[in-house]
C-alpha cells in the first residue's frame, strides 16, 4: 500500500487580539506592557535630531515637517554655524536660510516660520526658549506637537508628542480610535504615567521606522507582538 505523506498544517500568525470591549484597567495594562517591552527593545531610544540646545532643538524639528531626521541632521550643522541664535537667525536675509534649509523641502515656508519663531523668542523671551507650553504655542510657527517635542526633549517635562509613527501605531496597538493628534495625546496620557511619556513616544518612534513600518510591518520579529491587535493589518513580514 502507498504510503502518503502527511500535509503540513499551514503556519499561523500570532492570534488577533479582540479590543473592541477592552475596558480601560485592561487597555491600561496593555499600554504598559508594550511600554515595558519597547523598553527592553530600544533602551537607548532617543530624539535622532541633532541639537545641543533647546533653541537647536526648536529649529531642528521645525524643519523636521515632512523631512527625515537624516537630511534635517545634514542641513543644520551650516545653518546652525552661520546663524547660531534666535537674534542671528531673525535678522538673516531670507533667501540664505532659503537656500541653506532647501534640502528639506517646503523651504520658503519653513524659512518664514523659522525667522518667525526667532523673533518671537527675541522679543518676548530675551532670546531664551520657554519652558512651558502656553508660551511655546504662543510663538508663531510652533505647534502643540513641536513644543511637546521641546518640553519633552529638552527640558525633561512630561510630554506626549505625535508624529506620523506615534499617530501610525498607536491605533494599530489599538491604543486609541483617534485620528485628532491632540485627542490620540489624551488617550496616551490616560494609559501611562507622566514619567514614562516622553520615552515612550521617542521609542514608538523608534520602533515605527524599523519594525512597525507602514505597509508591511515586519511583526515576526516585533517585541510587542502579544499585546498587539494588528488594526489595520493586512500584510506582515
Amino acid at each position: 500500500m502507498a504510503l502518503t505523506r502527511a500535509r503540513a498544517k499551514p503556519r499561523r500568525g500570532p492570534a488577533r487580539l479582540n479590543v473592541a470591549r477592552e475596558s480601560m484597567a485592561t487597555r491600561r495594562a496593555r499600554a504598559r506592557a508594550i511600554a515595558r517591552g519597547l523598553a527592553r527593545a530600544y533602551p537607548d531610544a532617543w530624539c535622532e535630531l541633532r541639537y545641543r540646545n533647546p533653541w537647536e532643538l526648536v529649529v531642528a524639528t521645525i524643519l523636521s515637517a515632512q523631512c527625515t531626521d537624516v537630511m534635517v541632521n545634514r542641513v543644520t550643522p551650516e545653518l546652525f554655524a552661520e546663524f547660531p541664535t534666535p537674534q542671528a537667525l531673525a535678522d538673516a536675509p531670507p533667501a540664505r536660510v532659503e537656500e541653506l534649509i532647501k534640502r528639506t523641502g517646503f523651504f520658503r515656508q519653513k524659512t518664514k516660520a523659522l525667522q518667525a519663531t526667532a523673533r518671537g523668542v527675541v522679543d518676548r523671551h530675551g532670546g531664551r526658549v520657554p519652558e512651558s507650553m502656553d508660551e511655546l504655542r504662543a510663538l508663531p510657527g510652533i505647534g502643540r506637537k513641536t513644543a511637546n517635542v521641546v518640553l519633552g526633549t529638552a527640558f525633561g517635562q512630561p510630554a506626549v508628542f505625535v508624529d506620523t509613527h506615534v499617530r501610525r501605531l498607536a491605533n494599530r496597538l489599538g491604543l486609541t480610535v483617534e485620528e485628532d493628534p491632540d485627542r490620540i495625546e489624551r488617550d496616551l496620557q490616560a494609559l501611562l504615567p507622566p514619567r514614562e511619556w516622553t520615552a515612550f513616544c521617542h521609542r514608538m518612534i523608534h520602533h515605527g521606522r524599523r519594525i512597525c513600518i507602514a505597509r508591511r510591518p515586519l511583526c515576526s520579529t516585533c517585541p510587542v507582538a502579544r499585546w498587539c491587535p494588528r488594526i489595520g493589518v493586512t500584510k506582515s513580514a
